[in-house]
């Protein structure tokens, strides 16, 4: 099993332009064996300590193996809305791991 982390900064103002990609992206995940774990939108006071700035959102998704995971990415119906997520994330950190 393969974990993402996905921590994602977006540009003010393009809220519903984002949930509007994330209403397409999230149902794919599972086509491809994927599992939304969690998603999360931090508040400022749950951070303690940091010197990152406070994402958006930030998912936690795993996938049976890499490949699923890059299927997932080449779906062609979330390909023709990548155009939502270029105008509303500013940035995004996607970290790979593995449970131990």
């Amino acid at each position: 099993m393969i974990y993402f982390t996905q921590l994602i900064y977006i540009h003010p103002g393009f809220e519903k332009t984002f949930d509007e990609f994330e209403a397409i992206a999230i149902p794919a995940i599972a086509r491809y064996n994927g599992k939304l774990l969690f998603r999360v939108r931090p508040s400022a006071d749950a951070f303690i300590e940091g010197d990152f700035e406070q994402p958006y959102e930030i998912h936690l998704v795993s996938f049976p193996d890499i490949q699923d995971f890059k299927n997932f990415a080449m779906d062609e119906e979330r390909k023709q809305f990548l155009h939502l997520k270029e105008q509303s994330i500013k940035t995004s950190i996607l970290i790979k791991g593995e449970m131990l």
